[in-house]
């Protein structure tokens, strides 16, 4: 009788890595981003500037702003594909549902960070080469810029903590990821979900900080899974 072990391929063991990295890189854009906003940008970013203030201070630190747009946004929304495919390729086989909608949201989160980034970045540019000429219509296209990308991921992490929500309720129930991973991933998707409440966007900051950690320790736990399968596919040769 012949015996047939099936072991990983590399094919199979490179979403795990890819997300891996991907979850890392989301862990750092995170620290870069609250970093910069509670020092270089804390004057832009704290209390309420009136749209005269933000221009002058968009037009004093274009390069600082194109980076942390560009870094919290772009480099943020190509980092959590590979994760999100990475993680229902992890959780599909058992919970299907979840695992198949929460992708979904997690892919509609990287375009709307796409649109986010790129509008910011652009608008930027716009501005500063308007306030040269006409001050004032300056001021009301920032205004604009700044409602739009608001809207679509700045305002709100509606999107982003839906889908950290339904990851962590489908591992909960597969026990696909350590318990401890799943109470931090459902805590910080509840404080995400409560920035939709007028008055409360300041929640977003226990999300922030609760998703550096989540997307580190996830990060983590698919590296060693990959290591681990990787190591046992080289003793099953």
């Amino acid at each position: 009788m012949t015996t047939t072990i099936h072991t990983p391929t590399d094919t199979q063991l490179a979403p795990s890595r890819a997300g891996a990295i991907g979850a890392l890189v989301a862990a750092a854009t995170f620290v870069f981003g609250i970093v910069l906003f509670v020092t270089t940008l804390s004057a832009y970013t704290e209390g309420d500037p009136t749209p005269g203030e933000s221009v002058e201070f968009l037009v004093g630190h274009q390069t600082t702003l194109f980076a942390w747009y560009l870094v919290i946004f772009l480099v943020f929304g190509v980092a959590i594909i590979p994760l999100a495919r990475a993680l229902r390729r992890r959780l599909a086989d058992v919970s299907p549902q979840l695992a198949g909608v929460g992708a979904v949201l997690a892919y509609i989160w990287a375009g709307l960070m796409f649109a986010t980034g790129m509008i910011s970045n652009v608008g930027i540019t716009a501005v500063a080469d308007l306030e040269k000429t006409d001050p004032t219509a300056a001021q009301a296209l920032w205004s604009s810029i700044d409602t739009v990308t608001e809207g679509l991921g700045g305002g709100n992490e509606l999107v982003g903590g839906l889908w950290i929500l339904l990851v962590s309720v489908a591992a909960w129930r597969t026990r696909r990821l350590p318990t401890g991973l799943n109470i931090l991933g459902g805590i910080s998707a509840v404080a995400a979900l409560i920035t939709l409440i007028p008055g409360l966007s300041d929640v977003g900051m226990i999300f922030g900080l609760g998703s550096i950690v989540w997307f580190a320790w996830t990060g983590i736990v698919l590296l060693r899974s990959s290591e681990t399968a990787a190591s046992a596919a080289d003793l099953a040769r």
